[in-house]
Formats: structure tokens, C-alpha cells, sequence
């Protein structure tokens, strides 16, 4: 046992933490100004303020980009912003209640504005006192309109208040910015860069450093006063090119971790870019796809992407009581919704997947709610959703996914999305399934998916839902034995009901995408595993493209003949 929590402690971020918190002037401001707050505004007008809560971020940034062996940017910030939640009326009805007829979130944006960097009590309780009172006065006239939105509209399906009551939470971590060579990853980024050079169907490529660490404070009405601090680093690069038709293709390949001594070295990113390289090349020389339906194997990290695309956003707890959402699988809890070897959970508790960092980890949410394990789909039953403090019909609890960016009203995000299954074949054996299912179709290729470029997924009640995710690379497996096939212009299209019907088998060869998730409570980082999924049957269509031509001249230092 020993052993084992000696393990669990590695896997965690080094920070700085105490449950008795040092002095800290900005998170000193924010109490003593709260406190100030709800003493006066408490009952100022004849509907109370029952709950007010502050969240600020202090961000600390650095990040370095070269394209074609120059320093483009080189930059290193630090900023504050505010958040404020006000809310007015009473748990069970108040002034984020959704609008019907005029949007499902319109209620839901806050008030935000920027903060001192400096640990100045003095500006700093000014900026938290005229945020404040532009967010009373806001959350005010909210309320006014919700009352009379309710008054002249039909009864809602589902009657759940619109908050749930919180349970005071007291923590202390602050996570400390990386050490950083600036001049080595200046050099760095500039030699790789550098290999983009030669090649004159490449007219844009970039590499670049990113690193960031958020310190997220956290005090409320109910007692709650939280400091806790992320660090997200992230090389990546990426290259572009169009083809004689008109049509844009990129690679792009992301290493995350939480420190720079996790990256990879350079020469296995060296070795990635000539992969990329080649890729990119092999995909401008084939025609653009036709539209295609039948077996498909969707490969590891971008069944991730699938999952959280076509899966995640359905099972957020907001969208099973809004009038304005499909509610997909609002009435389907206890109701078998994929194969019986699946499981899916969400757990952003979870630091590392193996050795690679996940940056959907987090210990509170951003209503102060301690993060925790959200079991989503068990042995193929769909058994809940994704709460925040907006309870839903027989979930009235919190399982700490209420998420946001600045600015935004929090909502139910997904943190870590993790897909296992108990039917798994090696990936040469999965191949061959594909090859397989193929013939029986009497189709000549089964088509692998090995990257996409996120998508859409449609939620809304008056659209169809329908999902449609970018390929952006992929090829054709043949039966008949002639080589793979690289395939360019094409998303995979579905319905989520119909589509993991069909998951045949899954490989036994789990992987992580890390990401960045946009929605209406903002951008949040996120990250989903899964295996390469296999499907009985997909569909594709052709993608929009541009239809401008490629540049007329080549790039100036490949252009030998105009020298």
C-alpha cells in the first residue's frame, strides 16, 4: 500500500500547497470585498441577492514561434481577470434561469474585467466593488426578464431549480511557472522551422512553444475560499498546402505536458515532421474523395476526438433541460445506447493516462465543487451525465464539471473523457476485421480514419442531430491486396443513436488526445482516451473547399529558376 500511494503522489503536479493559506493580498481582497458585498446588497431591493461568488485567474504565459528559420513571436505576459457570479430571486428560480424563445444560454454570460497584477489592496478592491456592482445591477434586470419570460410562456418539461446548494470548500495550492530556456527553445524552434524549407508545395508552416500556468481563486457567499493552480505546456507545429483544385490540407501534431522536461527531443520531432511531410505530399497527389459509406476503423486518438464530439457535449447535464436542446439520451438513462463491451467516464481527477499528461485534470470545478469520477456509460447502459450546479430531473447533485473561461457563465464540461472496452483485438488483427467486413459489404476498401480536426456536433432542438467531423488524414485499405491509399476531402457524417450501434470491435491500443473545447461557457482544456474503434458502417461526404488557386510563385527560397 505503501508502494502504491508513493506512486499516486509521482503522478501528481509539483505545487505549492496548504490547507492554511499564506498571505495572499489577492485572495485577501476578494474576501474582505465579498464580505462588504453581501452584507449591503443582500437584501437592497426587494429580490435578494442569495449568492455571490468571485473567481479570478492570475496567468502567467511565455510562448515562441519560427517559421522558416526566423523568430516570428516572442512574448512573455502575465495578466488577472475577474469573474462574477451574482445571483438574485432564490435557488429554485433566478436570474440564470434559461430564456425560452430567445436562446438557450443568453442568461449565462457574466460579468468579467481585468484585474491588477500588482498586489495593490487598494486597486484591486476597487476593480472587485465596480464589477460587482455592474453584475448586481446586471443580474437585476436579468431576473425582471426571467419572471416575465415565465409568466407568458409554456411550462417547462422540466421544473429543477436552477442551482443547487453548495458545501463550503477551504484549499490552498498555487502551481509555480516552469523554468523555461528562452534560448534554447528560440534555437529550437527556429531549427526546426528550418525543415520546411525545401519543399515547394508547402506555403505556410509554423513551430511553437506555449506555456502557461492559471492560478485559479475561488471565494463565495457560502464560505468557500479555494486557490489551485494548472501548468500547461504544449510544442507543436504545423504545415499547410493547397492543391491544383483548389483545396487546403494541413498536418499538425501537438506534444503536451506540464513541464518542458517531459517534451519530446528534437530529433524524434525532426522524425515527425518528416512524417508530416511526407503525409501532406502523398495526399496533394490523389484525387479529392467521393462520398462513401461502409467499414471503417476510426484509429485511437481520433476516436478521443469522436467521443467527445459525438458522446461528450450530448451528456452535459444542462442540455437534458433546456427547450432549446435535442435531448439525445435526456430519456434513455438505464437504456442500453452502445455495445455491451463499452463503457465510458469522464474523470478529471485523473493527472496522467500511462506517462502522458492529460490536460483536462483539475481538482475543483469552477463552482468550487471538488472534482470527481462521473461514470457516463457502463457496459453499454447510459447511467448519467455530466453535473454542475444546475440540477436536471433525478439529478440534482453536482459531480464537479461545472466549467468555464472567463466571462462565461459556467455549464457542464467534459475534463478527462475515457472509453474502455472488453473487446479488443491487436491493431494487425483489426486491420484485418476491416478487410473483412469490406469484402462481406462488397466494398473494394475499407476506409482507416487517423486524424481529425474536430467538428461539429448539431445539439439543437431545430436542427437535425447529426454530428460531421473532419478528416484530415486517412486512406484506403484494399481487399484485393493493392497498397493503402491516402484520401483527402472528407468528414465522416452521422447520427449519434445509429453510430455506435455499429462499433464492431475496438483495438486493444488506448490513446489520448489533448485539446482545447469551445462551447457557451468558453474555452476549456480537455482530454479524451479511447481505442481505435472499428464500425460495421460510417459515411462520408465531401468537404467546402476554397476553390482559390494555389500561390502563382513559388516559395522565394525554393524558386531556383526566378533567382
Amino acid at each position: 500500500m505503501k508502494k502504491l500511494l508513493a506512486v499516486l503522489l509521482l503522478a501528481l503536479p509539483a505545487v505549492a500547497r496548504s490547507q492554511q493559506p499564506p498571505a495572499d493580498p489577492l485572495l485577501d481582497a476578494m474576501k474582505t470585498e465579498l464580505a462588504r458585498s453581501v452584507k449591503a446588497l443582500g437584501s437592497a431591493e426587494a429580490a435578494p441577492l442569495y449568492y455571490l461568488g468571485y473567481e479570478a485567474y492570475d496567468k502567467t504565459s511565455y510562448s515562441v514561434s519560427a517559421q522558416a528559420g526566423a523568430l516570428y513571436n516572442d512574448d512573455f505576459r502575465r495578466s488577472r481577470f475577474l469573474d462574477v457570479d451574482a445571483r438574485i430571486g432564490a435557488p429554485s428560480l433566478d436570474n440564470t434561469h434559461e430564456m425560452k424563445g430567445g436562446g438557450a444560454y443568453n442568461s449565462k454570460q457574466q460579468q468579467a474585467a481585468a484585474l491588477p497584477v500588482e498586489d495593490d489592496q487598494d486597486a484591486l478592491r476597487a476593480e472587485l466593488w465596480n464589477l460587482t456592482d455592474n453584475a448586481y445591477k446586471a443580474a437585476l434586470d436579468q431576473y425582471s426578464k426571467v419572471k416575465m419570460n415565465k409568466s407568458v410562456t409554456a411550462e417547462e418539461e422540466d421544473k429543477s431549480d436552477d442551482f443547487t446548494p453548495g458545501v463550503p470548500q477551504v484549499f490552498y495550492e498555487k502551481a509555480a511557472f516552469p523554468e523555461v530556456d528562452k534560448e534554447k527553445f528560440r534555437a529550437l524552434v527556429r531549427r526546426l522551422s528550418e525543415k520546411f524549407k525545401p519543399y515547394d508545395f508547402i506555403f505556410d508552416a509554423d513551430v511553437r512553444l506555449a506555456a502557461d500556468t492559471v492560478n485559479r481563486y475561488m471565494v463565495n457567499s457560502e464560505g468557500t475560499s479555494i486557490v489551485t493552480g494548472n501548468t500547461y505546456v504544449r510544442l507543436m507545429y504545423s504545415l499547410y498546402t493547397r492543391t491544383a483544385d483548389g483545396m487546403d490540407l494541413s498536418r499538425l501534431k501537438i506534444y503536451d505536458s506540464d513541464g518542458t522536461a517531459d517534451l519530446p527531443g528534437e530529433e524524434e520531432i525532426a522524425r515527425d515532421i518528416d512524417t508530416s511531410i511526407a503525409e501532406l505530399r502523398a495526399q496533394r497527389l490523389v484525387p479529392p474523395e467521393q462520398p462513401y459509406s461502409g467499414p471503417v476503423i476510426v484509429e485511437s486518438r481520433a476516436a478521443g476526438v469522436f467521443f467527445h464530439e459525438i458522446l461528450g457535449h450530448r451528456l452535459e447535464g444542462h442540455r437534458q433541460k433546456s427547450e432549446e436542446s435535442g435531448q439525445t439520451f435526456a430519456k434513455k438513462v438505464g437504456q442500453p445506447i452502445m455495445p455491451d463491451f463499452l463503457s465510458v467516464y469522464d474523470d478529471p481527477t485523473q493527472y496522467r493516462h500511462g506517462r502522458q499528461f492529460l490536460r483536462g485534470f483539475y481538482r475543483y470545478d469552477d463552482e468550487a465543487v471538488p472534482a470527481q469520477k462521473a461514470v457516463l456509460v457502463e457496459n453499454g447502459i447510459l447511467k448519467g451525465f455530466l453535473m454542475g450546479r444546475s440540477p436536471i430531473k433525478d439529478f440534482s447533485a453536482s459531480n464537479g464539471h461545472g466549467r468555464r473561461s472567463e466571462g462565461r457563465g459556467a455549464v457542464a464540461r467534459m475534463g478527462n473523457l475515457i472509453a474502455v472496452s472488453s473487446n479488443t483485438l491487436p491493431y494487425k488483427q483489426l486491420r484485418a476485421r476491416l478487410i473483412e467486413e469490406a469484402r462481406k459489404a462488397k466494398k473494394p476498401y475499407g476506409l482507416v480514419v487517423s486524424d481529425i480536426a474536430g467538428g461539429f456536433t448539431i445539439t439543437d432542438r431545430y436542427l437535425p442531430q447529426s454530428f460531421s467531423v473532419n478528416v484530415t488524414m486517412g486512406y484506403k485499405v484494399y481487399t484485393d491486396g493493392r497498397p493503402d491509399e491516402p484520401v483527402r476531402g472528407l468528414n465522416l457524417i452521422g447520427t449519434p443513436l445509429q453510430t455506435f450501434s455499429r462499433i464492431l470491435v475496438t483495438g486493444d491500443d488506448p490513446g489520448v488526445f489533448n485539446g482545447s473545447c469551445g462551447a457557451e461557457s468558453g474555452w476549456v482544456p480537455v482530454s479524451a482516451v479511447s481505442p481505435s474503434l472499428l464500425f460495421s458502417e460510417m459515411e462520408t461526404e465531401k468537404v467546402q473547399k476554397s476553390n482559390a488557386r494555389p500561390p502563382v510563385l513559388k516559395p522565394p527560397f525554393t524558386d531556383k529558376e526566378g533567382k
